[in-house]
């Protein structure tokens, strides 16, 4: 019985001591836990939270800069509102000269190339046809000397090519006009850092255009160069003309004595 009874005491003091020493071991855990948390918000706050303040500071100073010396939000605001104000101005304009009706020919083979000259690069081959029902063809082998023809053929072929230059040329400032109104558009409504796109767009078109300036410009040096031969054509003409009549005369004179 003692022996039972010291077994059960002995039981029970440790059945105590278990029970008292479990909960001191969970708090234990849990304060382990949130000194390990406190250090690691301590760390972020202090360590880390320093580099992630300077390194915002850094951007905001960069932002700042871009925004007051590379991309100037006001001064783009401006010039937006500024772009958009002269399109406005220009665009009633630019209507209103489109608008007018240049044709001035009356009777119908004149209103026809007329018409055919003012409709684009479409009708190119309409012009040749409806130039010689105008100006009629080059005279037959046999109705003008073999000089004479040569010079109206190579006048007409110089005019059509003008005419048709022309007709090509106000075509392309149509198109140049539709790409200065898109970059106008894009210019009004572009993001900050575009510019050097919208440029290089525009310097593509102007370089468009100057090459059909220059073509223009050959083209009226070769029909300016045609007109000198053409009088330089008649100069030797009157001259072989005039050789002619003196041979005549003295022919006659000659047989008269």
């Amino acid at each position: 019985m003692k022996i039972s009874l010291s077994r059960k005491k002995l039981l029970l003091a440790s059945a105590i001591c278990t029970a008292i020493l479990l909960p001191a071991t969970a708090r234990a855990g849990v304060a382990d836990i949130i000194s390990l948390l406190t250090t690691i918000t301590t760390t972020l706050k202090t360590t880390v939270g320093t580099v992630l303040t300077d390194i915002e500071a850094i951007n905001t100073k960069v932002r700042d800069f871009e925004q007051t010396a590379l991309w100037p939000v006001s001064l783009i605001k401006q010039t937006r509102s500024e772009v958009l104000q002269l399109h406005a101005q220009l665009a009633s304009a630019a209507t209103e000269i489109e608008s007018i009706n240049i044709r001035s020919a009356h009777l119908p083979h004149t209103q026809d190339l007329e018409l055919v000259l003012g409709s684009g690069a479409t009708n190119l081959d309409r012009i040749g046809s409806s130039y010689a029902t105008v100006y009629q063809q080059v005279p037959a082998t046999g109705q003008v000397g073999t000089r004479q023809r040569n010079v109206l053929d190579t006048n007409d072929a110089l005019a059509l090519s003008g005419l048709k230059t022309a007709t090509v040329s106000d075509q392309s400032s149509k198109q140049i006009l539709v790409v200065a109104d898109g970059l106008e558009q894009q210019a009004a409504l572009s993001a900050p850092g575009s510019a050097s796109i919208l440029t290089a767009q525009a310097q593509a078109a102007n370089l468009q255009s100057q090459a059909m300036l220059h073509r223009l410009l050959a083209t009226e040096l070769r029909v300016e160069a045609a007109n000198l031969a053409h009088i330089n054509a008649k100069r030797k003409q009157s001259a072989d003309d005039n050789r002619d009549l003196r041979q005549q005369l003295q022919r006659t004179l000659g047989g008269s004595r």
